[in-house]
């Protein structure tokens, strides 16, 4: 009798899918006809057939040992990181496609409120943010959970041929009113907010560089 084992990778990978996104997984263990992921935000699972490419990150070699201390100026700081680029990245996405979202949801304003609640950047439900474990009104974590949102919204739909619309739509309206409706749900609100954040992703990524 034949028996699979899971082999966990000996070091962190980066993985390209089949919609285009990336998402890097500290360890992956294959399970059959699926990979098992995990990454700096958890553990979630992808079919084989949704992997177009792996590409294993090396451990980094050992450095050299210091040479003699020698009295020289303090280098200058490193420039601080874009938050929104860090929480896409971290998340397997665009860059682009996260501050569509954002500019569409808030304007980029963390001091933003909705009629709903909603908070922030990202506009996160206090509700929603508590299951993602962050902090709406701290900026870097509402980016980080709107994220995390967004890039499982993806999953969820990835096998669907209208993915992306749908989870946008779900990120607006709920799961649930994809689900009652077998894609984008009928609503002007919702269905503008599509089109309004697909237009504006098209646009960063034709802009002149």
């Amino acid at each position: 009798m034949l028996t699979l084992l899971a082999v966990p990778a000996p070091a962190a990978e980066v993985l390209l899918l089949a919609n285009g996104f990336t998402i890097r997984a500290e360890s992956v263990e294959t399970l059959g006809t699926a990979l098992r992921l995990q990454t700096a935000s958890g553990t979630l699972e992808i079919p084989l057939t949704q992997v177009v490419e792996r590409e294993v990150i090396p451990e980094a070699p050992l450095p050299p040992p210091p040479p003699a201390p020698v009295a020289a100026p303090a280098p200058p700081p490193a420039p601080a990181q874009d938050p929104l680029e860090a929480a896409a990245r971290k998340a397997g996405l665009p860059p682009e496609f996260l501050k569509s979202v954002a500019r569409i949801e808030s304007a980029f304003r963390q001091d933003a409120i909705s009629p709903k609640g909603a908070i922030g950047v990202m506009q996160l439900m206090p509700a929603t943010a508590r299951e993602l474990g962050v902090n709406p009104h701290d900026k870097e974590q509402n980016l980080e959970g709107g994220a995390r949102l967004l890039r499982d919204l993806l999953l969820k739909y990835q096998n669907e041929p209208d993915q992306v619309r749908r989870a946008l739509a779900a990120y607006n309206a709920g799961p649930g009113a994809v689900a009652r409706y077998n894609g984008t749900p009928p609503y002007a609100e919702t269905q503008n907010y599509v089109n309004k954040v697909l237009a504006e992703y098209h646009r960063l990524r034709t802009r002149p560089q």
